[in-house]
């Protein structure tokens, strides 16, 4: 089924030096953009993360050292890399728990301002869990009837994803060929933070959904019940788009 689009969806895939949103680094990104006539554009680069690149991560994706030892860090293509999404939705494969809150974090370490908060979501592997249970590789046998060419690479994986959610339309007339209506349903929680530290509740407050002051009002928590948390958050080791927006509620509550 074709996708009925308003703005442009980027989807898009990341390979990586591990799974740690803060510690490791992209080594490949891989882009395809989908403008509302249908017309597809496609990109992908390889980077040089700055730290090596363990053997595990190698074992899935293919990449070493010296396979990025040339190559542009991201610091180098994020200005370029933002313009290319600039207005766009995102989408992906486990993108909401790993791929968007990893790129986040990279365009802060870069010092590019963008805000991803401004765009839906679209998790295709979440769609695909809440009807089926299933891995990527399964996701595209079973929807598309094919097996994935260079599992594991970025661009593969990356045009698999796309085809599985046209598939996944195609197939559940319940889903709504809508991007907003797709991106509420592939959410598991109304995120504050991309990595989740923060929620929003039922009446759209922030609470901390984590650590000893899980499920209580970060204003709260900021204000009266504990406002050295907010140092030991900011000091400790946790996510710099977390941090930015604990800084930013802090700063609406107490003016500082």
């Amino acid at each position: 089924m074709q996708l009925n689009l308003t703005n442009p969806l980027v989807f898009f895939d990341l390979e990586t030096t591990g799974i740690s949103i803060i510690h490791d680094r992209i080594v490949e990104i891989s882009l395809l953009k989908i403008y509302p006539d249908g017309t597809e554009e496609s990109k992908t680069r390889r980077i040089n993360p700055g730290i090596p690149i363990p053997a595990e991560a190698t074992k899935v994706h293919g990449i070493t050292d010296e396979d990025v030892k040339d190559c542009p860090p991201f610091k180098a293509i994020a200005r370029s890399l933002a313009s290319l999404i600039e207005g766009c939705d995102l989408a992906g494969f486990n993108s909401n728990r790993f791929d968007i809150p990893l790129l986040a974090e990279e365009f802060l370490r870069a010092g590019i301002d963008i805000d991803l908060n401004k765009r839906k979501f679209i998790d295709v592997q979440t769609i695909f869990h809440k009807m089926e249970q299933r891995t990527l590789s399964a996701a595209y046998k079973f929807y598309c009837n094919k097996d994935i060419d260079n599992a594991h690479s970025a661009e593969g994986d990356v045009k698999a994803t796309y085809e599985v959610l046209q598939a996944q339309l195609d197939r559940y007339p319940e889903l709504k060929n809508d991007i907003s209506a797709l991106s509420e349903f592939s959410s598991y929680n109304n995120n504050v933070d991309f990595a989740g530290r923060m929620i929003y509740n039922e009446k759209g407050e922030e609470v901390f959904n984590f650590g000893k002051h899980k499920g209580l009002l970060v204003r709260d928590v900021l204000t009266v019940i504990d406002p050295n948390y907010y140092t030991w958050v900011i000091n400790g080791d946790f996510a710099l788009d977390t941090k930015q927006k604990l800084t930013e509620i802090r700063k609406r509550e107490t003016g500082r």
